[in-house]
């Protein structure tokens, strides 16, 4: 209880002493500048995302256009990739290359998909955490 008197007294002896001088204004200057160098910083890096963004999609793109059409322009009956083995699991994988390739292709081009989807959400998100600002 008398930790909270000496407390209580120690807060309301205080009296601060506010001025309206040039270095309260010089002060707040400061700030407002180092405020508006970081939103700068972090719209430059939301366009660098951006930018990181558009690249990954158009390369995602065009390989999967040039797998694609390698898949499709091989023959039919000839499969993709072969072991030189006349037995067993490998056998197996050479009779079927095509639709594993296919399977793979296909896990590969959804998994992108929900990766760009992904970034442009946190983009999205971190230029209204910027506004809010």
């Amino acid at each position: 209880m008398t930790k909270d008197k000496a407390l209580e007294e120690l807060f309301l002896a205080h009296k601060p002493h506010f001025s309206d001088g040039d270095d309260f204004m010089a002060s707040l200057t400061k700030r407002l500048d180092a405020v508006e160098y970081i939103k700068q910083h972090q719209e430059a890096t939301i366009r660098r995302y951006k930018m990181a963004m558009v690249a990954a999609f158009v390369l995602g793109i065009i390989s999967g256009a040039v797998t694609i059409a390698y898949v499709l322009s091989a023959p039919a009956d000839v499969p993709l990739f072969n072991f030189q083995v006349q037995t067993g699991f490998l056998l197996w994988m050479t009779e079927h290359s095509r639709l594993i390739a296919t399977t793979v292709l296909s896990l590969l081009m959804t998994l992108g998909i929900i990766s760009i989807v992904s970034n442009v959400h946190d983009i999205l998100q971190m230029r209204v955490r910027l506004e809010t600002m």
